[in-house]
């Protein structure tokens, strides 16, 4: 069966037609992709200059982003690849040609089968075991940066502002110990705004390091002193310290980084066995995108079809319309899955029935045969009585 599947028909229309296709498909995943990257890059500028982290140290974030977003790009290019392809076929009047000697559409299908089941492979693994864990690894990274790490990347000699603007930091100099999670400062200075309660400290030297017992991370300041107000207040308190512990994050932050309950982060074999509303739903979403894979790839031959003369760009535009709607489909169904709103056995399930039917009806009325089944319907058959 697989070997009748990844066949290879090696004759000069085969070949010709697989060429576009692939040619298509790759300019069309480089462009998308560039975009989608592009997208996720400025996300991960904000987000470098909200946290104040260097941009280097995000970059795996765009890496997982785009882990996540590869399914939905390989699907929606090889949708537009093969609309392309057969669109060109009749623009150039070259499938009119095919027709004519037996090469229709069910001929495309088969041409075309072996790519379409290679990237179902792709999708289907790329859903089921890579997403999962490219998730997974993005809620490590983003804790790691993010919450656990967001006074790790001090840069000496300047004015850094953290927790959008309520913690203005300054070290003189700053050096990473060997021994991780600690990191030497000198020259300290600390503005923080808490509650319209304005607080400077400073002090010759500190270091930042990570209690062992409840895992939480600390600035710990050495002879300093901690003004508690600004010149011209009222009530001014002055605090001389030779050791000063400022907890950064709570252990009970760096705990929650290694325990995912996000379902969409979970392994699938997890989900199966585990059930339920949130799990049913993720699965059904993981399985749906290799199958609409298929039903996208036979309905993108129908959409290639047209006439030389019609506009330059309606199949496509119109196969991006299908894409969204159909995607965005599974997406409301998905959710109603999770509330409660939508039996699992109907599902998305039901999005691909009605995908499927529509495909069988948009196929039967380009070939003029719906018309002809509503001719023999009486109903719409009524001819006017002839009076003498």
């Amino acid at each position: 069966m697989l070997l009748k599947i990844f066949k290879y028909q090696n004759t000069i229309i085969s070949r010709y037609l697989l060429t576009n296709l692939i040619v298509f498909f790759f300019a069309i995943t480089f462009v998308i992709g560039l975009i989608v990257f592009g997208n996720q890059f400025v996300l991960t500028v904000q987000e470098s200059i909200s946290f104040g982290i260097p941009i280097k140290e995000l970059m795996p974030l765009v890496g997982f982003n785009m882990l996540r977003d590869i399914p939905i790009i390989l699907t929606l290019s090889l949708f537009l690849s093969i609309i392309i392809t057969i669109s060109q076929l009749y623009k150039n009047s070259e499938a009119v040609v095919m027709n004519s000697i037996g090469l229709g559409d069910r001929s495309f299908m088969n041409l075309i089968k072996p790519i379409v089941f290679f990237a179902f492979i792709i999708i289907f693994y790329l859903t089921i075991f890579a997403v999962p864990w490219a998730k997974q690894q993005k809620s490590y990274a983003e804790d790691e940066t993010v919450n656990a790490s967001e006074f790790s990347f001090i840069t000496e000699g300047k004015f850094e502002s953290f927790k959008n603007g309520e913690i203005v930091f300054y070290a003189a100099e700053a050096k990473v110990n060997d021994i991780a999670g600690e990191q030497n400062m000198e020259e300290i200075f600390i503005y923080a705004s808490n509650n319209e309660i304005s607080t400077i400290v400073v002090a010759p030297e500190a270091k930042k390091y990570t209690d062992a017992k409840n895992n939480s991370t600390y600035l710990r300041l050495k002879n300093g002193t901690r003004y508690e107000g600004l010149p011209g207040d009222e009530n001014i308190n002055i605090l001389n310290f030779e050791k000063y512990d400022l907890e950064i994050v709570s252990g009970d932050v760096q705990k929650s980084i290694t325990n995912f309950s996000e379902i969409e982060e979970r392994n699938t074999i997890d989900l199966l066995r585990e059930g339920g509303k949130n799990a049913n739903a993720e699965i059904q979403w993981r399985i749906s995108q290799p199958i609409s894979v298929l039903i996208l790839s036979v309905f993108g031959i129908f959409l290639g079809k047209s006439s030389p003369r019609n506009g330059k760009g309606i199949n496509l535009i119109l196969g991006v319309v299908v894409f969204m709607l159909y995607n965005n489909a599974l997406l409301v169904a998905k959710s109603a899955i999770e509330s409660g709103q939508l039996s699992p056995l109907i599902g998305m399930w039901s999005i691909h029935l009605l995908l499927i039917l529509f495909v069988i009806i948009f196929y039967q009325f380009r070939e003029g045969k719906v018309t002809y089944f509503i001719d023999k319907i009486a109903f719409f058959n009524i001819k006017e009585k002839s009076h003498v």
